[in-house]
This record gives C-alpha cells, sequence and structure tokens, in this order.
C-alpha cells in the first residue's frame, strides 16, 4: 500500500497546515526552558547485539483515536501556527474526517459546505465592470491571502514524511465514508493530478448572474468541478503559487514511494 499526500486549493491549503500541524507536533511537545537547560538523567542501557537489532521491529506511533482526535489537532494548530488570526479559519470539530471528505468531493461538482474543515473567505465576492459585462474583480484575489500563506509556508517534504507515519487516521476516516476496500492514498492522487489540470483562464474572468449566484460566462469553465472552480476564482496569481505548491508534494510523494520501492527491492 502507498502512503502519500496533497494538497488541494483554497480549502485545502488550510488543510495542508492542519495535517502538517497535527502530525508534526504530535511527536514534537514543546519543552520548558528548565528542561532544556538541564536534560534529565536517564541510565544507560547495554547496546543491543545485532541479532536484536535485526529482530527487533520499530515501535509503532502511537495515535489518538479518531473520534478523539479534534482538540490535539486544535492545539497543535495553534503552537504550529503561533497566528491566533490563521488558526481561527479553521472549524474546531471533525477536523480530519472533514479534510477527508473535502479532499474526496473536490472533483464532483459540489462540495457541502458542511464538511469543509476551515471558514468561508472574509467579506463577499467581489466583482468589477457593468451589468452588462461583469468580471472578477482583480481584488477578489485579496481575500484569499491567509489560504495562500499557510500554503507556502508548509515544508513539503517534511509534509509528505509525517503523512506517510500517520496515515491511518485518513484511511480510517475515508473508510467510514464508504469506502471500505479502497485506500485514500489513491483518492490522494487522483485528486492532486485533477486540481493540477484545472484551466488558467485569462483574466478579468467573465460572469454571467442568471439568479442569486454567478456563473463563468464560458460554459467550458462553468462545466469544471467544484475543486477547480476555487482555483480559478482566487486569482491567477494565486491559482499558480497553489499548483507550484501541488506539484512540490507531488514530487516528494513520488520520491517517497521510489525510496521505497527501491528499498524493498534490497
Amino acid at each position: 500500500m502507498k502512503k502519500n499526500i496533497l494538497i488541494v486549493a483554497v480549502a485545502i491549503v488550510a488543510i495542508v497546515c492542519g495535517i502538517a500541524a497535527y502530525f508534526y507536533w504530535l511527536h514534537s511537545p514543546a519543552k520548558t526552558e528548565q528542561q532544556a537547560q538541564v536534560p534529565p538523567v536517564v541510565a544507560v542501557p547495554p547496546a543491543p547485539t545485532l541479532e536484536k537489532v535485526i529482530e527487533a521491529p520499530p515501535e509503532p506511533p502511537v495515535l489518538p483515536k479518531l473520534s478523539e482526535s479534534d482538540k490535539t489537532v486544535r492545539d497543535i494548530l495553534a503552537g504550529l501556527l503561533n497566528n491566533e488570526s490563521l488558526l481561527k479559519l479553521f472549524h474546531p470539530e471533525r477536523i480530519i474526517r472533514n479534510i477527508v471528505a473535502t479532499i474526496d468531493n473536490l472533483p464532483r461538482k459540489r462540495v457541502s459546505a458542511n464538511i469543509i474543515p476551515v471558514k468561508r473567505p472574509p467579506g463577499p465576492f467581489l466583482t468589477a465592470g457593468t451589468e452588462e459585462e461583469k468580471t472578477i474583480s482583480p481584488k477578489n484575489a485579496a481575500r484569499y491571502a491567509a489560504y495562500v500563506k499557510i500554503a507556502e509556508v508548509i515544508p513539503a517534504q517534511k509534509l509528505v514524511e509525517i503523512y506517510v507515519r500517520f496515515y491511518p487516521l485518513f484511511q480510517q476516516a475515508y473508510e467510514e465514508l464508504g469506502y471500505p476496500k479502497k485506500y485514500f492514498n489513491d483518492r490522494l492522487l487522483a485528486v492532486l493530478d485533477h486540481l493540477l489540470a484545472a484551466p488558467e483562464p485569462k483574466e478579468p474572468v467573465k460572469l454571467d448572474q442568471p439568479g442569486v449566484f454567478y456563473l463563468y460566462a464560458d460554459a467550458e469553465l462553468e462545466a469544471r468541478s467544484a475543486g477547480q472552480k476555487i482555483l480559478m476564482r482566487i486569482g491567477a496569481q494565486n491559482e499558480l503559487k497553489i499548483k507550484a505548491k501541488l506539484r512540490e508534494i507531488k514530487q516528494q510523494v513520488l520520491l517517497n514511494m521510489r525510496d521505497r520501492k527501491t528499498g524493498d527491492a534490497k
């Protein structure tokens, strides 16, 4: 079974932070100043023989139960971000389950607001132009700045390494969605490729408003998935930044897979 990860547009930009925070800080507890200066005195055990080193399997990481993981995730997020405004982007409950459900739904036509693990961007959707020629306003991209910032500060290599170790909770959440015989890893890679294939429309992007909601005037763009529409909506520069992070993550995933195959062949 391959273990992989990706970051997905806008909402998933924040999800990156959630995954990295949960898995990185779970095994990196904060130390007090006294603890840092005065390491505890411990007895040094005898060096294991070569036979024991070979025979003894590595201890698996201790994970919280999926149903009890929210508080841990929130506390770790606070330590990682060290930024109250960024922390407030997250909904405080069902974090891992919502991450998995959101990723699974991004290639579909709609993603329910009830499962997105982060809050909607501040302010209204901004348009420009006349009633007859509406376009997405260049100022609208600024609404997503905090989400893009989270994606940019997360180290891709560390994210992939840590996620590989703590995959079981994500797999469990995926199975609970109704996929008992499928791997969440496979869905992640498929969604990653799907988002990287999102169009990069030339700005300004034209809109129609046949009712309450705006639609893309270009029928081909309007027919795209919810995830690809999100990428196109956040502005050309933001889309390029997110796609750059997606490619970086994918590269790390492929390197990780290659290293595992090489290790298995030895």
